[in-house]
Order: structure tokens, then sequence, then C-alpha cells
């Protein structure tokens, strides 16, 4: 395997392994395997912003101390990080299918038994079941992708990260709203252990189609990944853009409240930003994998942000609306991340390895973001030193992204590197 960049085939001919899997299913079998992709994407981030939005009753029911709070806000980064790295080798141990099955079950069942909780810390361990799941649906979704739509990346791309767009969005705007009307906070966060075990069911009738798991020791892992330049672009520029994100997520409507913004109307546009992800999660990765080169995207998305977050530090309450819209289409840069691993390599394994090494350091990296920023703030006492980190953290995406973005596949980059080795 020995390909130069100026001799590219596309990784729909060369992904064999996902040629295969898909020209072996009928389209019957083929279109379950969709649905079930998108039914596991609705869950992969329920665990997380179901809890929010009532985590002053969950802490108050539970006698949770601040410092349980704080831990239980940072769980979702920690487990991402840690487990999304394992997920690879055991993908190859148990099938990805099987793997996925497991997962589904242990967030399910960890959304269940931790509203059932009496104690703080036995939450707080179920949290960490449920979130378990997550972070493995994260990482196999795309290499599943990869594996039984080598020819439709692009639109099982948008299948699974609208469904998870959705997914994060209906748990945000409804958690609230079921509290109030059955007065439990258990019952608000329980009840979408629902959709785990929706999730499941069409997964079951899937692992018939498990392919035989191998024993090759020149395996695709993260290892192998990080020892190229390009799996640690992918790193930073899924990091970055993490960080943004969760920046965003945790402080813009408080930025908003301490320019003038009333506590209602900020928190609607946090909303409306929130559900931009719905429309670029639609639309944007059909047209990513459309060209071989990313970096106009990249560009896209960048100039996007650095309008909006300039507008918001000078004028925030003139053109919110504007700013805010701008920020939702610069948030597009997840979409890209994620699509990014399926488009810069040529097999279902290499998609999972090069998912995991981003994921798992890249979270990291984004939940260091909201701290550095709240710090900041906190120092400074105004918002002008914060903003201006968001900036760098926008310039350094632009950096790592139009290197990211350039066609080539990790695949070629790894043998081209053990080759001069």
């Amino acid at each position: 395997m020995s390909a130069t960049p100026t001799r590219m085939t596309p990784p729909e001919n060369t992904a064999a392994a996902g040629t295969e899997t898909a020209s072996a299913l009928s389209r019957k079998a083929l279109l379950l395997v969709a649905v079930a992709i998108a039914l596991a994407a609705l869950n992969l981030r329920t665990a997380i912003t179901s809890v929010g939005p009532v985590l002053d009753e969950v802490t108050h029911g539970l006698g949770m101390s601040a410092v349980g709070a704080g831990l239980l806000t940072t769980l979702p980064v920690l487990c991402f990080a840690l487990l999304g790295g394992l997920t690879p080798t055991l993908a190859r141990r148990l099938g990805s299918h099987h793997l996925l099955v497991y997962a589904l079950s242990a967030l399910t069942l960890g959304l269940v038994a931790r509203a059932l909780a009496p104690e703080p810390w036995l939450f707080l361990a179920l949290s960490v079941v449920a979130l378990t799941g997550g972070a493995i649906g994260n990482v196999i979704l795309p290499a599943l992708v990869k594996q039984h739509f080598p020819h439709r990346v692009g639109l099982m791309t948008t299948v699974y990260t609208t469904g998870l767009a959705v997914g994060t969005a209906v748990a945000a705007a409804v958690t609230v709203p079921l509290e109030e009307a059955t007065g439990e906070w258990r019952v608000a966060i329980g009840v979408y252990a629902l959709f785990g075990l929706v999730a499941v069911l069409p997964w079951l009738l899937v692992l018939r189609h498990e392919p035989a798991t191998g024993g090759n020791d020149r395996v695709i892992g993260p290892r192998r990944v990080l020892s190229t330049a390009l799996g640690w672009q992918g790193v930073l520029y899924f990091g970055t853009q993490s960080s943004i994100a969760y920046i965003m997520f945790g402080w813009f409507a408080q930025m908003l409240r301490d320019q003038g913004m009333d506590a209602q109307s900020a928190g609607v546009m946090l909303a409306y930003l929130t559900a931009l992800g719905i429309p670029m999660s639609l639309v944007m990765p059909t047209l990513i994998v459309r060209v071989r080169d990313q970096r106009p995207f990249v560009v896209l998305f960048v100039v996007a942000y650095l309008v909006g977050f300039v507008g918001l530090w000078v004028s925030p309450l003139s053109g919110t609306w504007v700013w805010t819209t701008l920020i939702g289409v610069g948030m597009g840069s997840f979409v890209l991340a994620l699509t990014i691993f399926a488009v810069r390599t040529r097999t279902a394994e290499g998609t999972a390895a090069m998912s995991a090494s981003s994921q798992s350091l890249g979270y990291l990296l984004g939940g260091a973001g909201p701290f550095l920023f709240g710090m900041l703030h906190e120092i400074s006492g105004g918002w002008h030193a914060p903003m201006i980190m968001v900036i760098g953290m926008v310039v350094l995406n632009l950096a790592v992204g139009l290197l990211v973005g350039r066609p080539r596949y990790l695949e070629d980059v790894i043998a081209e590197r053990e080759a001069r080795a």
C-alpha cells in the first residue's frame, strides 16, 4: 500500500472490507442498518443534556455537594476521552455490531438505574455506565457508516449527525417540561432510557451480519494514527472545534445576561444556537464528501465564527440574532470534524482508529476550554480576555483545518511513513 498524494484514488474504490460488507447485504438489510444507525445516534447525548436543565433539582434531591456537581458536569468529557480510545480494540475483539449493542445496553441501563439511585456516589457511578455507552457509540458509528455505506458516506453521515443533533436538542428542551409535569426529576431524566431500548432492537437483528473478527497484527489502532502528522491534525481540529462549542454552550447565555439581556431571552438565544446544529447536520455532510479538498469548508466555518464573535464582542445586543446565526454556522465545524474521519480514510478500520484518537484526545482539549474561559473571566472581571482566547482558538482551528483538509488518506500516510522507517 504505497499510494502517493498525486495518484490518489477515491476511498470508495479501495475500501474493500466496506464494499464487500455492503454488497453482501440486501437492500432491505441495508435499510435496517440505516435505521439502526439513526436510532443509535439519537441516544448518544441524552445522558448529558438531560441532566443540565435540572441540575439544581438533581443535586438537591440527592444531597450532592458542589464538588459532586462539578464532577457530574465533567464526567462526559472524561468518559469520552478515556473510553473512546479503547473502542477500536474492543471492536476487533467483539465485532463492531456486538460492541454497539453492548454500548446501547449500557447506556439504557445506566439511564434507568441512575434515575433510581438513592445516593450521590451511586448516581455518579451509574452516570459513568450510561456515558460509557455514549463514548463508544461516538467512535464506532463513523466506522459502521464506512463499513456498510462506502459509497453513501455523505448521506449516512447526514443521517447520524442529524440524529445526534436532534437527540441533543430534545433532551435539552423536554427535560424541564417533563419535570414540571410530573414533579419528579427522576422521571424526567430516566424516560430517555426508552429511546435506548428502541435503538437496541434493530441492532439485535443486524447482529447476523457481523463480519468475522480477525487477528491481524498490523491493525490500524490509535497508536499508529498518532505516529502521523495527519493523526495529530485530526486531534487538534476536533479538539479546537469541541472547545469552542463547549465554551458557547456553557457561557453564551451568561455573556448575554451580563450585557443586559434578560434570562428568558438569553435562554432562547442559547436554544436557537443549539438548534442550528440540526440544519447544519442535514446539509453539510453531503456537500463535504462531494469534494476531495475540504479546506474551503474550513475557511467558511472560520469566517462565520470570526464575524460572529467580533460582532458579539463589539455590539452584543443590537445584532444578537445575526451573531448567533453566524456562530451556529461556524459550529458546522463539528459536522466537518466527524465527516473527516470517513473522507480521510479508506477503510472502516482506519475510520474507527482516527475517530478514536481524535475524539479521545480532542475531548480532553474540549473540556479544558470552558474552564480556561471561565478562569479568564474571573481574573479579568470582564469578557474581553475570554473573547480574545476564543478568537485565538478559532485561528488555531483554521491552521490545523487547512492541514487536515488536504486530500490524502490515513492508510497511505501510515504506509509511506513505515516504508521510510
